[in-house]
Order: C-alpha cells, then sequence, then structure tokens
C-alpha cells in the first residue's frame, strides 16, 4: 500500500465514522464520537510524526510550505475536536461543532489529496512510498487517543512527543 493510499483509507474511514454518527440512534451517537474522535486523533498525529518530516524531505522548500499548511488545518481541526470530545450529542452545540470539525477536516483532506500526495508521490520510489504507509500505520498504535491542541504546533517531532507524553491523561477510554 502506497503512502497516498494509506492516507485515503484512513480519510474515508473518518467519512464512515461521521455518517454513523449523524445516524447513530441517540444510545449510539456516544460510540461513533468516540470512535471520530479516536481515530481523528491518531490520524493526525501519525502524519505529523511520518508523513510531513517525509514531505520536507523529499520536497525541501515545497514540502515546508505545505507542511505548514497542514500543521494550521490539523491546528484548527485539534481545537474543534478537543471540545466535541467532551460535549454529549445532545448538546445544542454538538451538531454545528461537529459540522464545523468535518468542514475544516474536508479542507485539509482535499489540500492532502489534491496537493501534498500527487507531489510526494511523484518523488517517491514505489519501495519508500511503502515504507512510509507502514510508518504511518504503525505509529497510530502509539499515539494519544484524545485530541491535545495545547501541545506544540511548530514541528511535528515536538507535537508528536508532547502528545505521547499528554497520553497517559487519556484514560483509555473516551467517556461520555
Amino acid at each position: 500500500m502506497l503512502v497516498s493510499e494509506a492516507i485515503g483509507a484512513d480519510h474515508q474511514y473518518l467519512d464512515e465514522c461521521y455518517e454513523n454518527l449523524k445516524s447513530a440512534p441517540t444510545d449510539d451517537k456516544i460510540k461513533w464520537r468516540n470512535m471520530l474522535v479516536w481515530n481523528l486523533a491518531r490520524h493526525a498525529i501519525s502524519e505529523e510524526l511520518t508523513v510531513y518530516p517525509a514531505m520536507e524531505k523529499w520536497l525541501g522548500e515545497e514540502g515546508k510550505a505545505l507542511t505548514k499548511t497542514d500543521f494550521e488545518q490539523h491546528q484548527a481541526v485539534k481545537e474543534d475536536l478537543y471540545i466535541l470530545q467532551s460535549l454529549s450529542p445532545s448538546d445544542q452545540k454538538f451538531t454545528p461543532l461537529l459540522e464545523q470539525l468535518m468542514h475544516d477536516l474536508h479542507t485539509h483532506i482535499e489540500h492532502e489529496k489534491n496537493e501534498d500526495m500527487p507531489r510526494l508521490e511523484a518523488k517517491l520510489s514505489h519501495e519508500e512510498s511503502e515504507k512510509i504507509a507502514k510508518s504511518f500505520m504503525r505509529t497510530k498504535h502509539f499515539v494519544p487517543t484524545k485530541s491535545h491542541p495545547g501541545a506544540p504546533t511548530f514541528s511535528s517531532l515536538a507535537e508528536g512527543l508532547a502528545g505521547l507524553l499528554a497520553a497517559p491523561d487519556d484514560d483509555g477510554e473516551l467517556s461520555g
């Protein structure tokens, strides 16, 4: 699996979590909110630890400019996610915030799909792309399960480490 395919598959699963959350009966909405929070937090930090450094390495200054935009987009998503993870689905702020989160996420997804991934894949060998994809998927097992928007965003390594340090505060389960 190429890195663009791994990222794309994750994006598709995040959309499935969102659709399931929207259509779920009231009793299941917390479960789907938690699935969305868990998967989106892991996805974002895994990208920052594996994909963005590869973009900077392989694309040079262009990669740095692209990842700057990506970090800014991730920050907006993480801030929405941080609030959403503490709201009950019955809260009147929940649905508008969920819609804002998904709008921000889709803006980011389109940027990655149309800008980041085509440029990165054009520079990578098939083997290098597969290696980054494996690293991305493996990293998702070691990152926080909740959003930590206060973790530094000035570099992928710094945020990843700050997020990992914050992970012990993630009680293993997302509460409702």
